[in-house]
């Protein structure tokens, strides 16, 4: 029994994290030289709590420790998720702080 739990929620995981790769947009290959970091992140900036909504969404249909592992599981995704946004963005400092957790939700 313990086994197929932990099958399950590996298997959770992995399907989460291949949606939440699938939703992230790459960084553009070239920015505009005129335009500042912080413009640049302004306009990617993520819609707050999207992220939450679709870890709360996805563990939905589960119960109990493995709801709550799941949630877990997911934000964690979520939030190197938005780091790695921030560190293709070249947002640095406390600025990439808030990023993170705007985005993150």
């Amino acid at each position: 029994m313990k086994r197929l739990v932990v099958a399950l929620v590996s298997a959770g995981s992995l399907l989460i994290s291949a949606a939440a790769l699938a939703q992230t947009t790459p960084a553009p290959a070239t920015a505009p030289a005129a335009a500042p970091a912080q413009e640049s992140a302004s306009m990617a900036a993520p819609v707050p709590g999207a992220k939450r909504a679709a870890c709360q969404s996805s563990a939905k249909a589960l119960k109990g420790q493995e709801r709550h592992d799941q949630m877990q599981l997911c934000m964690a995704q979520a939030h190197l998720d938005c780091l790695k946004q921030a560190i293709d963005q070249k947002i640095t400092g406390p600025q990439r702080k808030d990023f993170v957790k705007s985005c993150a939700g």
